[in-house]
């Protein structure tokens, strides 16, 4: 996953939002396995695919691969800021724990 101004369709993903469903029901999402197994693992960084379900002009939704990178300052390597986060996310984790509730 890199910055990419070029749109990346989520291959097997499809998303169809349900107009006549209960509020707290946004759509639903249906899987195609063998197309959506190649274009995860074609896609994916560290484990991860993020899509983002986006509306096309005419209306109808679609799944678009998530490319963004975030910048990293100089001498910092994306690695080192990965880290970061999850020092941020194991300590989090470790706080909550130790919550009586």
């Amino acid at each position: 996953m890199s910055n990419q101004t070029e749109k990346v369709f989520a291959d097997g993903f499809i998303f169809k939002r349900k107009e006549n469903a209960p509020e707290f029901v946004v759509g639903s999402q249906s899987i195609k396995v063998d197309e959506a197994i190649a274009f995860l693992q074609e896609n994916q960084k560290n484990g991860w695919v993020n899509l983002d379900i986006k509306q096309s002009k005419g209306g109808k939704y679609y799944c678009e691969l998530d490319t963004w990178q975030p910048k990293t300052s100089e001498g910092q390597s994306d690695s080192k800021a990965s880290g970061d986060i999850m020092d941020v996310l194991k300590s989090s984790a470790n706080v909550s724990e130790e919550m009586p509730f």
